[in-house]
């Protein structure tokens, strides 16, 4: 039986979180208004959509006001807005009444699905992709073989003139964590709620310890207090103190969309500057309600007697060893160089995101790949042998400043790859008809 040949796409995304769903339907938006077709597909490895679901914690708000949904400031008229979702859900007037800016984590996970729901044909999801591969005519590489693995073990091969990367970032395992990888009672916060079940507290006093000074670290916490009213948890944190983190209005201006403009102008030192000035509007913070809460538990131990949450500020943890009791963690302060040794019934790492750019899966093309970030449009330099275009989501803080992996600019940043695609596939078009 002769093999079916490959089915061609004008763009293939790799991932469908946030990102390329706002990509999904600038294509649309801006394919319509061109009076163009965009054959377009996205591949998910996940089987349905879902946005963080490892911390999808019952009580976790977003950090971030509802406007900045995928399509808002682009076009606040579109059917794909948040104001939209709550009208067709029938809980625009009750989120009225909330009189919040900032939904929990829970619905805005459910905008995000009902905005995926209406592009599910444009996605594969439960495929991971494996290689991604040059398809050459003569010395000229005119489109990409893409290969993906199915649930079933199978394999997927089709064909992209051009592709978008925008898989998301990897959870960050400390190196010294690294041999424990494959240990149960290791888990990312990523996978949280994924694995706390795992953990059986009962009525006993069992160890817990959450390493890292952030949002999540502080949120994972909390959630365990609730969860595990018995269990003794530490935070541990290389810093002096939890941090807020820095919303303030004027502040928040570096991820108002235009200034991305002015990021991207700088030279590469003064990016740098600019990123590392304003790391505590994202990195190692806390937003000040979490805070307050926290703050709220740590009192009322004191009030009690019984304290089951503990902070290990200037902690820096120095050894790690699995033993039938537990991971033993050694930390030693940073300031007095006190030790401490401690053996925990499970270890979660709040420990952030690696987002170097995704090689792995460009690997075979990466010799046509020139330069070392992208261009304004997010749009990596190839050789001039090298036909499609190459477009990454979400790997370019260096270049495009902190906003580049939160929300913030998924309204304006889907326009301009979708704009910078159609006019790719309107030029081939021309030459077609030439």
């Amino acid at each position: 039986m002769s093999q079916q040949p490959a089915t061609e796409y004008d763009v293939i995304g790799v991932g469908f979180g946030p990102s390329n769903l706002a990509l999904a339907i600038a294509l649309d938006e801006c394919a319509r208004r061109a009076r163009l077709k965009c054959h377009a597909l996205f591949v998910e490895k996940r089987p349905h959509f879902i946005w963080h679901g490892g911390m999808l914690l019952p009580d976790a708000d977003m950090q971030i006001s509802f406007l900045k949904d995928l399509v808002s400031l682009r076009d606040p008229t579109s059917p794909f807005t948040f104001v939209n979702y709550l009208h067709k859900r029938g809980r625009l007037e009750g989120f009225i009444n909330c009189r919040t800016f900032y939904p929990s984590r829970l619905e805005f996970n459910d905008y995000l699905r009902w905005v995926a729901g209406q592009f599910k044909d444009l996605a594969a999801y439960g495929e991971t992709i494996v290689a991604i591969e040059p398809v050459t005519a003569g010395q000229f590489v005119t489109s990409l073989r893409v290969r993906s693995r199915t649930p079933g073990g199978g394999e997927t091969v089709r064909l992209a003139r051009n592709l978008v990367v925008a898989a998301g970032g990897a959870p960050h395992i400390p190196a010294i964590f690294g041999k424990l990888a494959d240990d149960p009672r290791l888990t990312h916060s990523s996978s949280y709620l994924d694995t706390v079940d795992t953990i059986s507290a009962d009525h006993k006093a069992i160890n817990i310890a959450v390493v890292g000074g952030g949002q999540s670290a502080a949120e994972v916490t909390v959630d365990l207090r609730g969860r595990f009213p018995n269990a003794n948890v530490d935070l541990i944190f290389r810093g002096h103190a939890l941090k807020p983190s820095d919303s303030s209005p004027f502040v928040n201006e570096i991820f108002n969309p235009e200034y991305t403009d002015f990021i991207f102008s700088q030279p590469g030192e003064h990016r740098e500057a600019i990123v590392r000035n304003f790391r505590n509007t994202n990195y190692a913070v806390v937003d000040s309600d979490l805070l307050d809460q926290l703050y709220r538990l740590l009192y009322q131990q004191r009030v009690s007697g019984k304290e089951h949450i503990a902070l290990h500020p200037r902690s820096e943890v120095t050894g790690v060893v699995p033993t039938p009791n537990g991971i033993e963690l050694e930390t030693v302060d940073k300031f007095d160089g006190g030790s401490r040794r401690r053996a925990y019934d499970a270890v979660i790492l709040a420990t952030g995101y690696d987002r170097d750019r995704p090689l792995s899966v460009l690997e075979p093309i990466r010799t046509y790949i020139q330069g070392s970030e992208p261009d304004r449009n997010y749009r990596l330099a190839t050789s001039p042998t090298f036909r499609p275009h190459v477009y990454l989501q979400g790997y370019s803080e260096a270049s495009h400043g902190l906003s580049d992996t939160l929300l913030s600019v998924l309204a304006i940043r889907s326009q301009e790859i979708a704009e910078s695609l159609l006019l790719t596939i309107s030029r081939r078009e021309l030459i077609a008809y030439a």
